[in-house]
């Protein structure tokens, strides 16, 4: 365990490469951040962080092997393949709307869209997908939709995550402020999302210890024991603002897609694993 000094030492160095924009671009931000977790945590190998808090806490790591044998996200996996493989009504589905048939993409989400101008995360391709198809949007807290993204992910497992910003300054812009959100503090408790996972990841929150950021993205959805069900990404973000008791924003925002395009690009290399199952 690194002592306290050396510890606020690391993190003011992260953030001062994280705060200048016109010295460090994206690639720069994310070796800093690797950098950080990997003095912060010297003993734990870098492909492990797709593990969440399992790769920083032992016993919480051998019960969740256990459940892994049964995984609680397997019956969200085969609902979202049944949906995925269902035919619209005019005759086409999402394999026509995906590269590769849909099959393996999940590790190049979220994307920025030059026409668009906008990032478009998974979840708002598929319902993209079947409005320009004449089906309706699914609800973005929608089982449907969450089985859908679990069985993509799924698809996608061991795929290393390869998310882009292209030669684009709407793109750059929409990754700097996913960081900002990142970085900034919110709510009555003031809190960051950086203070629960960077400045005190490994430390406990309650009785649990509380996961790194590297890898966050990667084993989304989740199932998550204390809630009885698959959530999203956006839902975890939602549920966070919610606890630092700020007003959240609403799932699939600007804001949260912007925030999962930092997120993800700091993981940029590590694998897809999910769905997961989480506490």
């Amino acid at each position: 365990m690194l002592r306290p000094a050396i510890r606020r030492f690391l993190l003011l160095c992260l953030a001062t490469i994280l705060s200048m924009p016109a010295l460090a671009g994206p690639e720069e931000d994310r070796e800093a951040f690797r950098a950080y977790f990997s003095q912060r945590f010297p003993d734990v190998p870098l492909d492990e962080y797709v593990n969440g808090i399992y790769a920083l806490d032992p016993k919480a790591r051998e019960q969740w092997l256990d459940i892994e044998q049964f995984p609680p996200y397997e019956f969200a996996v085969e609902q979202g393949e049944v949906l995925f493989r269902q035919a619209f009504a005019n005759g086409n589905g999402y394999a026509d709307c995906f590269d590769n048939g849909g099959v393996g993409v999940r590790q190049h989400y979220p994307r920025f869209d030059p026409a668009l101008g906008e990032v478009v995360t998974l979840e708002l391709a598929l319902n993209r997908c079947r409005t320009r198809n004449g089906e309706s949007a699914y609800a973005w807290d929608s089982d449907e939709l969450v089985a859908l993204s679990a069985y993509m992910a799924w698809t996608s497992r061991g795929n290393p995550i390869d998310v882009e910003i292209p030669d684009d300054p709407r793109a750059l812009a929409a990754y700097e402020a996913g960081k900002r959100f990142y970085y900034s503090k919110r709510g009555q408790l003031n809190f960051a999302c950086s203070d629960c996972h960077v400045t005190s990841a490994g430390s406990y929150v309650r009785a649990d210890h509380l996961s790194a950021s590297l890898g966050h993205p990667s084993h989304f959805p989740v199932y998550r024991s204390k809630l009885g069900k698959v959530i999203s990404l956006h839902s975890r973000f939602y549920g966070c603002v919610r606890d630092v008791r700020a007003r959240p924003f609403e799932e699939q925002s600007e804001e949260y897609r912007n925030l999962e395009y930092f997120l993800t690009y700091m993981s940029n290399g590590l694998v897809v694993n999910g769905p997961g199952a989480r506490k």
